[in-house]
């Protein structure tokens, strides 16, 4: 069902590519006589108007009562789209650790492979507060490691922090879903 919420989780799918692409070509700016921070700006542009789709498409979904199965498809599939493509590009290019990059790859594969088990199961888990602090970390410090902003990979080691946390967090509340389901 394609309504506004799903249109922008698809603009944010069809961005993460994008954004992707542009922070590896910074020669589409420095070739044309332009200084290497317009690859900066560029990039960050496109994900910020992306992150934004975020928080509109959630927003417009529960005011407007457009929520669907296809929307809580989507908005996560894009938001992992998103921040991996960001985190993947800076790690290419050398602005982002290997290892920190690695420990949310890993943790966000692991979460999404939980999740599919819970809902085949039939048991109700829901994001935490901390998952969502864990994707506004992430983003600040996408957004600082695309820009070469000071404290960028100190902020990226506090999204690992949240990260993990966020993750163990998940996996207690899948822990408890799978007690009470076994209680009924």
């Amino acid at each position: 069902m394609l309504n506004l919420p799903n249109a922008l989780a698809s603009l944010r799918i069809l961005l993460a590519p994008l954004m992707f692409w542009v922070i590896l070509n910074p020669e589409i700016f420095t070739d044309n006589g332009f200084h290497i921070s317009w690859n900066y700006y560029f990039a960050t542009l496109l994900f910020v108007l992306a992150s934004a789709t975020d928080f509109f498409d959630g927003f417009i979904a529960r005011e407007w009562n457009q929520m669907t199965m296809m929307g809580a498809i989507l908005d996560p599939l894009a938001d992992k789209m998103l921040t991996l493509a960001a985190f993947l590009g800076l790690m290419m290019t050398g602005a982002a650790s290997a290892w920190a990059i690695y420990i949310i790859i890993v943790r966000e594969l692991f979460i999404t492979g939980i999740r599919t088990v819970a809902v085949s199961e039939g048991l109700e888990v829901k994001a935490s507060w901390a998952g969502k602090v864990k994707t506004v970390a992430q983003m600040i410090a996408i957004g600082f490691l695309l820009m070469h902003w000071p404290f960028a990979n100190e902020l990226l080691w506090f999204a690992v922090f949240l990260t993990l946390y966020s993750g163990f967090e998940y996996l207690w509340g899948f822990k408890k879903a799978i007690i009470k389901d076994e209680n009924k």
